[in-house]
C-alpha cells in the first residue's frame, strides 16, 4: 500500500487526527530531524487503542511518541505512522491524594498543581520539561528520586489494541527503568498517589524555586537538548563522580561537531546550536563513550533513544 493511500484510509477512519509531512525538526526538543510522512494524533485511550489495532491489522512501521524529552531523530525523517501522545492526553482529576492524570501532561505543571493542593512527593520534576507518560516510562525524576514510587496504577495499550493496567510491582519500576521501555505498549493513564505535606504552600512553594533556580545555573534552558544524555552508574559515581562531572574531567566539556556541542553548563548535556544534525549528535555521544570508557573503565548507557528512518527506536 502506498504512501497515500495509507494516509487517505487514515484519514478516513480517524478523521480530523491525521496531518502529513511533518516537519520533526520542528516537533523534536534538540530541533534535529527530517520530515514524518504521516503524524497521528489520537484524542482519547479508545480511540488509540482502535488506532493501534487498525495498524496491527495491516503490519505497517509505526511509533509513539511524547514531549520527544529523550528521542533523536533521523535526518532522512520518518517512512513510519507516528502516533503522537500530546495535549488530547492532557486529563488531569484529583481526589484526596490521589491524581489520575493522562500521559500528555506537562510534569512542572503537574508539580505546581499538586503542591498548590497540599500534596508532597513530586517536588524534585517541578523543573523537567516533559510530559508524565515519558516521564513515568523513564522514571524519571531528579535529585536522584523516580516518580515511580508514587505510582498506584499504570493504564497501557498493547499494540493488537488491547487496554491494559498495571500494578507499582508489574511496571518493574528501579533507576530511570520501567517495563514500558521494552514492551512496546503505550502508557495511556496514570494514578499517583501523593502524601499531605507537612508543610506550607509557601514552603513548598519556596523549595520549588530553589529547584528551578539551581536547574537554570546548571543546566541549558535557552538553547535545544534533551537533557541529561548519558545515565548515572551508581559505581562509576561513586568512585569518579557524576557523568557531567567525568565528561569533564576528561576533558569534553565545550567540545562541538558542526552544530552540536557538550554543553559548557553541564557537560551531560548536548545542546544545538543552530543546525545540528543527527549525525553530530551521535558522533559526540560515541566520543564521550570511548573517552571516559579508556579513562574510567566504565561504558556509560545512554538516555537518550535514536529514532531511525523507518520508525525503529534504538539504543545508542
Amino acid at each position: 500500500m502506498g504512501l497515500n493511500a495509507i494516509f487517505r484510509d487514515l484519514a478516513t477512519a480517524f478523521p480530523n487526527i491525521v496531518q502529513q509531512n511533518v516537519p520533526l525538526n520542528e516537533v523534536s526538543r534538540w530541533r534535529i530531524g527530517g520530515t514524518a510522512d504521516i503524524v497521528v494524533s489520537p484524542r482519547n485511550i479508545q480511540e488509540l487503542a482502535q488506532l493501534r489495532k487498525w495498524i496491527f491489522e495491516r503490519n505497517l512501521p509505526n511509533i509513539v511518541f511524547g514531549a520527544t524529552s529523550n528521542l533523536l531523530f533521523d535526518d532522512h525523517g520518518l517512512r513510519a505512522i507516528a502516533i503522537h501522545i500530546g495535549s488530547n492526553f492532557a486529563t488531569l482529576d484529583m481526589q484526596d491524594q490521589y491524581i489520575t492524570a493522562g500521559p500528555g501532561v506537562w510534569v512542572p505543571g503537574l508539580a505546581r498543581t499538586a503542591m498548590l493542593a497540599g500534596l508532597t512527593g513530586i517536588e524534585h520534576t517541578c523543573g523537567i520539561p516533559g510530559t508524565l507518560g515519558g516521564l513515568v516510562c523513564m522514571n524519571g525524576g531528579s535529585q536522584r528520586k523516580g516518580i515511580g514510587t508514587h505510582v498506584q496504577l499504570i493504564r497501557s495499550v498493547d499494540e493488537q489494541g488491547n487496554i491494559k493496567e498495571y500494578t507499582p510491582a508489574e511496571c518493574q519500576f528501579s533507576y530511570r527503568h520501567s517495563i514500558f521501555q521494552n514492551n512496546n505498549e503505550v502508557i495511556a493513564g496514570i494514578v499517583l498517589k501523593l502524601e499531605p505535606s507537612t508543610t506550607s504552600v509557601a514552603e513548598q512553594r519556596l523549595e520549588m524555586l530553589k529547584i528551578l533556580r539551581d536547574r537554570r545555573h546548571k543546566f541549558p534552558l535557552k538553547l535545544p537538548n534533551c537533557g541529561s544524555v548519558f545515565v548515572s552508574n551508581p559505581a562509576m559515581y561513586e568512585n569518579y563522580g557524576p557523568p557531567g562531572k567525568v565528561i569533564e574531567q576528561v576533558g569534553l566539556k565545550g567540545t562541538r561537531i558542526g552544530d552540536a556541542e557538550i554543553c559548557y553548563l553541564h557537560a551531560n548535556f548536548i545542546v544545538n546550536n543552530g543546525n545540528a544534525k543527527a549525525n553530530d549528535v551521535l558522533t559526540l555521544i560515541n566520543l564521550v563513550r570511548e573517552t571516559v570508557y579508556k579513562k574510567t573503565g566504565y561504558l556509560m548507557a545512554v538516555e537518550a533513544k535514536f529514532v531511525n528512518n523507518t520508525g525503529g527506536i534504538i539504543s545508542i
